[in-house]
């Protein structure tokens, strides 16, 4: 899901929260005495939705997926609307951290976004028969995602083939791939020095794809 999505899919989740919350009613029970309850069929679906949202928005194995869910199983005693006001807190609490571009899976999929649309910038340039220009823009992606590797990982930032090294070295990835990206960097340094005798067009083609294929892998 792109961030227009889910941003728009947390404001509707955060309306029904509200409709949720207009359901309360006071009960009252023999053993449990006066009580607070939510309509139990409309928290079950929220809570369905809103699980596989922060799921999605926080990562699957983040702390806000884990808190959620924790407050979905509260004490025996508990009523739902205990369960509803934790649920509603874990979510708000997500909400706020993803808007506010606190995550990680929010810049990966920010940088996703770039990516994808600087992909097709490429694709156009090579169809147009701007084989140069296509190959250079190709190339600005792939530092791009070597550099977000590298500051996800706590490697230092530098030129292209040094990122390369440092993140194979790593383990961050095989030498297969490293040395497919070297063979990148190469055609990428061919054309921003207008050197378009060592390379093709179909090895321009074949640059995007690899480097589409690269930069979604690295920010999935």
């Amino acid at each position: 899901m792109t961030i227009k999505v889910l941003t728009k899919r947390f404001a509707e989740l955060a309306l029904q929260l509200e409709q949720l919350e207009a359901t309360r009613q006071t009960k009252h029970s023999p053993h449990y005495g006066t009580y607070e309850e939510v309509d139990p069929e409309l928290l079950l679906g929220w809570r369905v939705k809103a699980c596989s949202l922060i799921g999605s928005a926080c990562g699957k194995d983040g702390g806000h997926l884990q808190a959620f869910m924790k407050a979905e199983k509260p004490a025996p005693t508990a009523t739902n609307y205990t369960v509803f006001q934790s649920v509603r807190a874990v979510f708000l609490a997500a909400k706020e951290d993803f808007e506010g571009g606190y995550l990680v899976s929010v810049r990966n999929l920010v940088q996703a976004e770039v990516a994808g649309s600087e992909i097709d910038q490429a694709t156009e340039l090579w169809e147009s028969g701007y084989t140069t220009a296509a190959a250079v823009v190709a190339g600005v992606i792939l530092e791009t995602t070597l550099r977000c590797l590298c500051e996800a990982n706590g490697l230092s930032i530098g030129k292209l083939n040094k990122m390369n090294d440092d993140l194979a070295k790593a383990g961050i990835y095989n030498s297969l791939k490293h040395k497919r990206i070297t063979s990148l960097a190469a055609v990428r340094n061919s054309a921003a020095h207008g050197k378009t005798d060592e390379f093709a067009a179909q090895d321009v083609k074949a640059m995007i794809a690899d480097v589409q294929r690269f930069a979604e892998e690295a920010f999935s």
